[in-house]
């Protein structure tokens, strides 16, 4: 038979996955001759043999592909030159850069049984890895992604690892971090001096670091992404301890189990929670507490219903979690609202007074990766923070994307991340953090710098929230000046609404949406401060069709630490100071703000002297919360009011007990209003009514009001399919709630999965909007 070449080039995430290998194996089974080879735009494959056998091979690469490869393509076209004897892999060609880098992933079964074997030579190996696992953007540098340009480049493999890595039927060929106890990074225990601390005889540093944990010591540790700290989760007086150290008060610790059993044993955890937990991302996954479980510290999650639980990712963590019989708290290595520190000297200097001792590697960890944190919400897993496990693996959008310019989208404030947008292919940053912290400024430039540097990219539109004050616009707008790019600036919101469509494939020819974005705040049309926003959007455009009525934020920015600002603003403008103060005197929130002068307050928000109007969704939580006694003085971490409020509910979730009602107030747009849900509340509390059956009416009243609200609209407008985003709508309660009566009847709903529903998501919004506006 005839015998044709063909040169197939295979886009995706292909490379450091043992594609190569794979397809060696896949070419000698169907008899083909020819090379594989990776280069800047996947790997190329160059093939001869007869049309049945290159139509099988074809259908073969993307069908068989290796656990952690992403097949996005395969091209085909002809190719001449002469039959070659055999299939070889040959060496990496640059080109431009057009490939993905694979995110880090958790250490596979085969490796997992090396290291736990005492015959085999990597046992109780901590960097022990393969192709189907282990660091990948943590220790990159550049693209092609080869040894040369990791952190590995400063281990020469042994001649067993060489002979490993040169082999295309071993597993770990071409596994660029390859390595051994021979060759490869070292780990040890130090002192806060810098010190190697000696361990006893028949003792590694692992096991006298789980002996640290045991005793109730805080033991920095040197992880994938960078430092964590951790401790024993049974242990009240070392998590306190870790907690008063770290000045990160109240906001929930992660938790590491050896295994799912012993998460269960303190969790819910049902089969979709379980296969995340298991996932190659090895996220944190935010469960239910059981009641009936061995009792955790009290403050691992005060105030909370939840717990988040995490797996070992590496063997250094499978390793330790066996040393102990009970979870351990694994936080990030930082003070509060610091990044996690990724540097031994740095973590030397910045954890001292917070770590007793610290396990520390000589392998150097390039590009900072927090853990990635995800929840089951209306019975699907939905992504609240997209770090290790996930980032920078590209997020495919619609085809009709493939004539996009370049774009680089810069993000919001809080929660930033950003977003490099090259045809259909939108590569999302890992999250970065608050930019107002300069810890977190510094490292968003310098990851930007990388991302940028790692694909080669050149922007020919910078896109931008139209906040001015934001940090990432204002160094969007010096970025576009230096590349000579275009700026396109976006509205928060419609960010928030196209973030959500993106992820969805939905091309940008499709009808207008009906988008409901519950945040905390964002900038709207003419400088206004919205929050709590109904919009028919596509992407190229949206028009506010409704919203919750604005109040005053009391002190600006001191509103969004001080929920009794809220609380007196919300009582004020919808039941009136006077009436509120005459009838519930004795009140926690009366008092309270009778001690902070109330004529002063009442003169700032009549006269709107730092008291600027804004329809936030997240506000109105606070105050509730406020009004119920949670946290009314202020917060230590953001949302924190409004996330206690949301547990006091769940238990009275599952009853009927009615929902507090809203009216729908005319005018352009029309605005729901919050005097009967107000007036409701205060009569429940003057009764008596038990706290959580007050937040849990308070739920069920704004889901009612945002469901009823929609549903008009939705008619009205012609309108089928409703997009939910925004932070708020990490309340589940909210969440499913509103998704479920939305379905209830008849509506298509769109929600956030892949890409957060809080500001992590603004920036792939962002790059879609300038993409539709500017060419696609």
């Amino acid at each position: 038979m005839a015998i044709e070449a063909v040169a197939f080039r295979v886009r995706g995430l292909v490379q450091g996955v043992g594609f190569r290998p794979f397809v060696w194996r896949l070419a000698r089974r169907t008899g083909l001759t020819g090379e594989a080879l990776n280069d800047g735009e996947g790997v190329l494959i160059r093939a001869w043999g007869t049309a049945a056998q290159l139509a099988g091979f074809e259908a073969a690469l993307k069908r068989e592909a290796p656990p952690l490869a992403r097949v996005e393509a395969i091209e085909r076209r002809p190719l001449s030159g002469l039959v070659p004897a055999d299939f070889r892999i040959a060496a990496s060609e640059g080109g431009a850069i057009a490939t993905g880098i694979v995110p880090d992933a958790a250490t596979c079964p085969e490796c997992l049984a090396e290291v736990l074997d005492p015959a085999d030579r990597r046992y109780r190996y901590p960097f022990t890895n393969c192709t189907h696992c282990g660091p990948r953007l943590s220790i990159i540098r550049a693209i092609p992604y080869d040894r040369g340009a990791t952190s590995m480049a400063a281990f020469a493999m042994c001649a067993a690892c060489r002979a490993e890595y040169d082999d295309p039927a071993d597993r770990r060929f071409h596994a660029e971090p390859n390595a051994c106890p021979v060759c490869g990074p070292r780990l040890w225990l130090s002192d806060a001096d810098g010190r190697q601390i000696e361990v006893e005889a028949g003792r590694d540093a692992i096991a006298a670091a789980a002996g640290r944990i045991r005793a109730g010591q805080i033991v920095a540790i040197k992880g994938i992404g960078g430092f964590h700290l951790a401790c024993d989760a049974a242990h009240p007086d070392a998590v306190a301890r870790l907690r008063q150290r770290k000045h990160r008060f109240h906001k929930p610790l992660a938790l590491m189990a050896r295994d799912l059993a012993m998460v269960t044993a303190y969790a819910e955890v049902g089969a979709t929670e379980a296969d995340l937990l298991a996932s190659a991302a090895a996220p944190v996954v935010v469960l239910r507490r059981r009641t009936d479980s061995a009792p955790l510290a009290p403050e691992v999650a005060p105030g909370q219903g939840t717990v988040g639980f995490m797996l070992p990712s590496t063997p250094l963590h499978h390793l330790l979690a066996r040393e102990l019989s009970v979870p351990f708290v694994l936080t990030s290595g930082n003070a509060s609202d610091e990044p996690q520190v990724i540097d031994n000297a740095e973590a030397l200097e910045r954890l001292a007074g917070i770590a007793d001792v610290w396990l520390m590697h000589d392998r150097d960890i390039v590009n900072r990766l927090d853990d990635s944190v995800w929840r089951v919400a209306d019975q699907t897993p939905v992504v609240l923070r997209r770090a290790r496990g996930h980032a920078p693996a590209p997020l495919v959008l619609a085809k009709a994307f493939d004539t996009a310019p370049r774009i680089l989208a810069m993000g919001a404030e809080l929660k930033s991340t950003f977003c490099l947008l090259q045809g259909r292919r939108a590569v999302l940053s890992q999250h970065i953090g608050d930019l107002a912290e300069t810890a977190a400024h510094d490292d968003y430039r310098a990851m930007l710098a990388l991302y940028r540097r790692l694909f080669a990219f050149a922007p020919g539109v910078v896109a931008i929230d139209q906040h001015p004050d934001y940090l990432s616009s204002q160094w969007g707008e010096r970025l576009a000046a230096e590349c000579g790019a275009a700026v396109q600036r976006v509205r928060h919101h419609h960010a928030h609404v196209v973030a959500v469509l993106a992820e969805h494939g939905v091309s940008p020819a499709a009808p207008p949406v009906l988008g409901i974005v519950l945040d905390g705040l964002g900038m709207g049309e003419r400088g206004e401060l919205w929050g709590g926003e109904f919009l028919c959007a596509d992407y190229r455009a949206a028009e506010r069709l409704a919203a919750f009525t604005a109040v005053p934020l009391l002190g600006g920015h001191r509103a969004m630490r001080e929920p009794w600002r809220n609380a007196f603003a919300h009582l004020h403008q919808f039941v009136g100071w006077d009436s509120v103060e005459r009838r519930f005197a004795d009140l926690a929130i009366v008092r309270l703000v009778r001690g902070r002068q109330p004529p002063v307050l009442l003169r700032m928000l009549e006269s709107g002297l730092n008291a600027p109007p804004a329809s936030s969704a997240g506000r109105l939580f606070d105050a509730a919360a406020a009004i119920l006694g949670i946290r009314p003085e202020g917060v230590s971490y953001e949302g924190q009011a409004a996330i206690e409020l949301e547990a006091l509910a769940e238990p009275e979730m599952a009853g009927e007990d009615g929902a507090y009602p809203h009216e729908l107030l005319v005018g352009e747009p029309p605005r729901i209003g919050w005097a009967p849900l107000w007036a409701a509340l205060l009569d429940d509390v003057g009764r008596g009514t038990a706290p959580g059956r007050i937040a849990a009416r308070l739920h069920r009243g704004v889901v009612a009001a945002v469901a009823q609200t929609a549903c008009g609209l939705a008619r009205a407008r012609h309108l089928p399919t409703v997009v939910l985003s925004g932070g708020v709508f990490q309340n589940r309660i909210l969440f499913e709630g509103v998704a479920q009566a939305l379905r209830d009847r008849g509506l298509d709903v769109l929600t956030p999965r892949q890409v957060p529903a809080n500001d992590g998501g603004i920036a792939l919004g962002q790059a879609a909007v300038a993409a539709a506006l500017r060419g696609s």
